[in-house]
């Protein structure tokens, strides 16, 4: 239980700063740290990113960072691909899964050590308008991907969201983060209903881990604004490979069952 909330914890204060990113230490928090099965862990994690999203997205709310349409494109098709994602997920062993997702997370940790500009692009033109006939296949082909991947995995996201945001469609900074935590939302609900019925859920680690989690997003989320951004990205890339390299290991050496 105390492994379940400071876990928790970290994860909440990742989502808070950086919009984006704790979701992917979610799985392996709750399968090594909580001692669930994959099959448990996948379905609490998405629970939990989801809440703890929802909760980091109010402050982003109320400065009106938000592009709706974006996320209402990407979400959407996110949340449908989830479900191919799912059904994915129960054709594989657990084994396979583990190593998958440990190779996605030194993609990721790479992605966000190469770091990522505000260029703009036919999402965010220099005008302030949208290029619909070059930004809509573009959202659909991102909110495919990360759905896709939401719903075999069972993580919300943020750490491909935000880049394809700001490198595929032109958003900035800013605005990715706050559009993310929307999607990372649709899509963790799509991914739980998917999975919810693999397996019964421990409500005693549920619970403490999502308080937890609820409680750093919002600590966070009052700081992140006057914190270096490019600093705290890299630190977490490191932090994407260490996890990545224990998740590699345990995948080989001792994996957890279904």
């Amino acid at each position: 239980m105390i492994a379940a909330i400071g876990f928790g914890s970290l994860i909440g204060v990742l989502l808070g700063l950086l919009g984006g990113g704790g979701s992917i230490l979610a799985v392996p928090a709750l399968v090594y740290g909580a001692g669930l099965t994959l099959a448990a862990a996948v379905p609490t994690s998405l629970l939990v990113v989801g809440i703890s999203s929802a909760t980091a997205l109010v402050p982003r709310l109320r400065a009106g960072l938000v592009r709706w349409r974006i996320a209402g494109i990407v979400g959407g098709t996110g949340a449908a691909a989830a479900f191919a994602g799912a059904a994915v997920n129960r054709l594989l062993d657990p084994r396979l899964v583990l190593a998958g997702f440990a190779a996605l997370m030194a993609v990721a940790g790479w992605r966000m050590l190469s770091g990522t500009n505000d260029s703009g692009g036919d999402c965010a033109l220099p005008s302030g308008g949208v290029n619909w006939r070059g930004c809509l296949p573009k959202s659909v082909a991102a909110g495919l991907g990360v759905g896709f991947l939401t719903g075999l995995f069972g993580v919300g996201g943020g750490f491909l969201i935000i880049p394809a945001l700001v490198l595929l469609l032109g958003l900035s900074m800013p605005a990715a983060v706050a559009t993310s935590l929307v999607i990372i939302v649709v899509n963790s609900a799509a991914g739980f209903a998917a999975h919810a019925g693999d397996t019964t859920l421990d409500y005693r680690i549920t619970t403490a881990f999502t308080l937890a989690a609820v409680t750093g997003s919002l600590a966070a989320g009052r700081i992140a604004g006057r914190l270096p951004t490019g600093r705290l990205h890299r630190a977490f890339a490191w932090l994407v490979f260490a996890v990545a390299a224990l998740v590699a290991i345990q995948a080989t050496i001792n994996p957890a069952a279904g």
